[in-house]
């Protein structure tokens, strides 16, 4: 936690020196950047709360569509697997509606 203080106290400081030049809201803009960092916007990051399962599924999804989407990465799956690539491409898209299986039972509390 001490570095992380010491890291925010030295960007602050670096901040001051940069900007004590231009105007004070050009400062109070680039800390307010440093203080809000911005939320993740892409729908795998997950949360605090994300469980096991979930981010599971969500490394598989985004495996299974990298590969579908890059048509090398396709051809040298169907090559390994003796496949088509469209066979392959299928049972990539058909896996990806479950990837790790039916999910596991909610703890009621």
């Amino acid at each position: 936690m001490a570095e992380l203080r010491h890291t925010a106290t030295t960007q602050i400081a670096q901040l001051h020196a940069r900007y004590t030049g231009p105007s004070l809201s050009s400062l109070l803009t680039a800390l307010l950047r440093l203080a809000d960092p911005p939320s993740p916007s892409a729908t795998g990051t997950g949360h605090a709360d994300i469980t096991k399962y979930e981010w599971l599924t969500n490394q598989h999804r985004d495996t299974s569509s990298s590969i579908v989407g890059h048509p090398a990465l396709l051809q040298y799956m169907a090559i390994a697997d003796g496949e088509s690539t469209a066979r392959v491409k299928f049972e990539l898209t058909e896996r990806m509606l479950q990837p790790c299986g039916p999910p596991p039972p909610k703890e009621d509390d």
